[in-house]
C-alpha cells in the first residue's frame, strides 16, 4: 500500500463531495466502482488498483488516494492531476460573507439563524447571550470594513496649528480611550498623581475574552504598587499545574513528529479579567480619576496647548467632550485612530479568536482541571486555516475555551468571527469529548488579536502629538500566542516609566512620545513563525504542512530545558539562543525555510532579513553597552534631565531596550 494524495476539499459538505466522487466525476483510466467512503479504480493489467476516499473533520473534507498491489499503476499521476483540477473547480475556496441585517425588523438571533444555526442556538443558551452576539456582529463588520477600505480610514484625529487665547486649563492631564488593557495602565498614572480620565464604549468591566498570566510575569504590577500580594491571590481564579504544547502529527513522517512541550510557567494563573478590571477601576477612581463608560470615541481636536475629545453618550445618544494634556488609545484591534495614523499597514496579520467559558458539563475524565492546553490542534488546515486550540481553567470548576488561527490580512478573506463560532460550536467535541447539550455556557470569549511585522523602532506609528497608543492598538503583543495582555503587563513598567518622564517635561510631541514603545527586536524575528502558521488567501498547502513546521519547532523545544521555552514564548529570547534554535531545525527539516517561503513571499522575507540584521545589530550594542551604559546613565541623570530632556528620555528608552 502506497499513499499518493492527501489533500483537502475546502467544504463542510461531505455528501455532496462523496456525491460528485462517485456519480459525476468520470476517470479517464480504470475500472470505477463505489465504496462507502469513496471509490475504487481498478487496472487489469497491473493488477493494481485505487482507493479514493474522502472523510470529515474540522467542518471540511479530506481525500486520500491508495495505490494497492505490488506493481505501479503507470496512469497514477495522471488521473491524480485530473482529479485535482476537476474537484477544485467544483468545490473553490470560498470566503463567505455575514448577511446584512437590519434589527429593527427583527432581533439577532433571528437575522442570523439561517448561515450559522449552531451560534445562535448556543448563544441563546448564554445569560446575555443576545447582547454579546451583537457585539460579534458589530466586531466583525467593523473590522471588515476597516480591512476592506484600508486607503480610505475614518478621520478621527484632526490636527490645528491655533493657539487656545487663555491660560490653558485642562480637565484631565491624561485621557483613556478603551477600558479593558486602558484601565490598567490608567490606575497606575492616576496613583502617580495624574488627573485621569478613562472612557468605555461598554459598561465598564465587561470582558469578552479572559487573561492568563504567569506570577513572574504580574509581578510588575506588584512592583509598580498597583497591586499588593494580598490583592493579587484574590484576583487569581485558578492556578494550573502544567500546560501543554502539542500539534497534530498523524500525518507527519516520524522526524517530524514531535513530543509534548510542558510549560508549567507559561499562562498558567487565570486572571478573573472582570475583578482585576473592577479593581483597577476602583484604584483609578480613589486616586481621583474618573470614569465615563457607554461613551463612544468620536473624535479629537489637537492643537499646540490640548487635546479635545468629542464623545457619544450611548444610553441618551448626548454630546460630551473633555479636554487633556495628552490622549492614550486603548480600543484595541477596532481603533480608528490606529487605523488613521497607519492607513493600509496597520496590522500585518491577525488571530480572528472566538470561545466560551464553561461553568460545567465536561465529564471529570475528559479534562483535569490542574492542566492547560497552551497551543494544540487536533487536525490539519481547514478551508485555509490551521485551527489552534488552548484550554485554560477557571475558577469553581470553570473551563475557558479559545479557537484561533493566525491569518494574513486581506480584503478578499479579512477573517470572520462568525464563521470561527460556528466552527467552534461543531468541533469542540471532536477536541474535547463531550455532549454539548449538557455544557452550561457562561460567557463568549471572541475579538481581533493584531500581529505587526516591525523591521525596526520605526516600523510603526504609536504617536501623534499629544497622542500615544498603547496595547493591541499599538499592536504590542507575542507574535506566538498572541497575548495583549501579558505584552502589556511584561511592559508596563517602561511604558509608565517613560510617559511619566514624558509628562514631566513636556514631552508631548509625535517624536518624543514615539520613543515610549516596546520595541523588540527579538519579537521582530520571531514574528516569522507566525507568519509560517498562515495559508495565503487563494493558495492551497498540503494539509498537513503547518502542523509539521510546528511540530519541527516546538519538538525542538520539548527537547531543551524548560526555561529555554518558557524565555522564548514570554518574548525574552536572545540572540544566541534564537540563531542555535533556528540552525538546529533547518537541520532537522531542511525543507523549512522553502516552507516558510512559499507561504510568506519573498517580500515578507526580505523584510524579515531585514529584521534579523537589526537583531544582530542590538546583539552586538547590547554586548557593548549593557555593563556600563545603566550605570553612566544614572549618574548622568542630575545633569542631563535638566538640561536636555528629550536626549534624556531618548537615552531612558535606549536603556529599556538593553534590558
Amino acid at each position: 500500500m502506497q499513499e499518493l494524495l492527501y489533500t483537502e476539499i475546502p467544504t463542510p459538505d461531505i455528501e455532496g463531495v462523496r456525491n460528485w466522487l462517485q456519480n459525476t466525476w468520470q476517470p479517464h483510466q480504470g475500472k470505477k466502482t463505489t465504496t462507502q467512503d469513496g471509490i475504487l479504480l481498478q487496472f487489469d493489467v497491473t493488477d493494481s488498483e485505487l482507493s479514493i476516499f474522502v472523510w470529515q473533520l474540522q467542518r471540511t473534507t479530506y481525500l486520500k488516494i491508495f495505490q494497492w498491489g505490488k506493481k505501479a499503476i503507470a496512469q497514477a499521476k495522471q488521473i491524480e492531476q485530473h482529479l485535482l483540477t476537476e474537484i477544485r473547480q467544483a468545490f473553490p475556496q470560498k470566503y463567505p460573507i455575514p448577511p446584512e441585517i437590519d434589527l429593527s425588523q427583527q432581533n439577532i438571533f433571528e437575522a442570523l439563524a439561517q448561515a450559522y444555526p449552531k451560534t445562535v442556538k448556543y448563544f441563546q443558551k448564554m445569560p446575555k447571550g443576545e447582547y454579546d452576539l451583537n457585539r460579534v456582529y458589530w466586531w466583525e463588520k467593523r473590522w471588515r470594513d476597516g480591512v476592506n477600505n484600508p486607503q480610505k480610514p475614518q478621520q478621527v484625529i484632526f490636527k490645528s496649528d491655533r493657539t487656545v487665547d487663555r491660560e490653558v486649563e485642562y480637565d484631565y492631564d491624561l485621557i483613556y480611550v478603551g477600558g479593558a488593557l486602558g484601565v490598567i495602565h490608567a490606575a497606575v498614572m492616576a496613583q502617580k498623581g495624574y488627573r485621569v480620565l478613562l472612557i468605555e464604549r461598554l459598561p465598564f468591566g465587561r470582558m469578552n475574552r479572559e487573561w492568563n498570566i504567569s506570577r513572574d510575569e504580574f509581578q510588575s504590577l506588584i512592583n509598580l504598587g498597583l497591586f499588593t500580594p494580598d490583592e493579587f491571590e484574590s484576583v487569581i481564579a485558578a492556578e494550573y499545574i502544567d500546560g501543554f504544547s502539542k500539534f497534530f502529527d498523524a500525518y507527519n513522517p516520524p522526524h517530524l513528529k514531535a513530543k509534548v512541550l510542558h510549560t508549567p510557567t507559561v499562562l498558567n494563573v487565570a486572571i478573573d479579567a472582570e475583578k482585576l478590571l473592577r479593581f483597577c477601576g476602583d484604584k483609578l477612581c480613589q486616586a481621583g480619576g474618573d470614569i465615563w463608560d457607554e461613551t463612544e470615541f468620536v473624535r479629537a481636536d489637537i492643537n499646540p496647548q490640548e487635546v479635545t475629545v468629542k464623545l457619544t453618550h450611548l444610553p441618551t445618544q448626548s454630546s460630551k467632550q473633555a479636554t487633556g494634556r495628552l490622549l492614550i488609545d486603548a480600543m484595541g484591534t477596532a481603533s480608528p485612530i490606529a487605523w488613521q495614523l497607519n492607513g493600509g499597514r496597520t496590522f500585518d496579520s491577525v488571530c480572528p479568536t472566538v470561545g466560551a467559558v464553561i461553568e460545567s458539563g465536561f465529564a471529570d475524565e475528559v479534562w483535569d482541571r490542574d492542566y492547560g492546553d497552551v497551543l494544540n490542534s487536533h487536525g490539519d488546515i481547514s478551508r485555509g486555516r490551521q485551527l489552534i486550540w488552548e484550554l485554560f481553567p477557571g475558577g469553581n470548576g470553570e473551563l475557558t475555551f479559545y479557537l484561533f488561527h493566525y491569518h494574513q490580512v486581506d480584503p478578499e478573506n479579512p477573517g470572520s468571527l462568525l464563521e470561527m463560532y460556528e466552527d467552534f460550536f461543531t468541533i469542540l467535541p471532536e477536541y474535547r469529548r463531550c455532549d454539548m447539550e449538557k455544557l452550561v455556557w457562561k460567557k463568549p470569549t471572541f475579538g481581533y488579536i493584531p500581529g505587526h511585522f516591525s523591521t525596526s523602532d520605526s516600523d510603526r506609528t504609536v504617536a501623534f502629538d499629544r497622542l500615544l497608543a498603547i496595547g493591541d492598538a499599538a499592536s504590542l503583543q507575542s507574535p506566538l500566542i498572541f497575548t495583549g495582555f501579558g505584552s502589556l503587563v511584561r511592559n508596563l513598567e517602561r511604558l509608565t516609566n517613560l510617559l511619566n518622564t514624558a509628562l514631566q517635561h513636556d514631552l508631548l510631541a509625535a517624536k518624543h512620545l514615539n520613543q515610549i514603545r516596546a520595541y523588540q527586536s527579538n519579537i521582530s524575528v520571531t514574528w516569522l513563525f507566525s507568519k509560517g502558521m498562515m495559508v495565503p488567501t487563494g493558495k492551497t498547502l498540503p494539509p498537513q504542512r503547518i502542523n509539521s513546521m510546528l511540530n519541527t519547532f516546538f519538538g525542538l523545544l520539548a527537547d531543551e530545558p524548560p526555561e529555554v521555552a518558557d524565555t522564548f514564548i514570554k518574548d525574552r529570547t536572545d540572540w544566541l539562543t534564537f540563531t542555535r534554535l533556528a540552525l538546529i531545525a533547518a537541520r532537522k527539516n531542511p525543507a523549512l525555510l522553502v516552507w516558510i517561503w512559499q507561504m510568506a513571499g519573498s517580500k515578507d522575507m526580505i523584510r524579515w532579513l531585514g529584521s534579523y540584521s537589526s537583531f544582530n545589530k542590538d546583539a552586538l550594542r547590547n554586548l557593548l553597552l549593557s555593563r556600563w551604559f545603566p550605570g553612566w546613565l544614572k549618574l548622568l541623570q542630575p545633569w542631563l534631565e535638566k538640561h536636555n530632556s528629550g536626549l534624556w528620555l531618548k537615552l531612558l528608552s535606549l536603556n529599556y531596550q538593553l534590558r
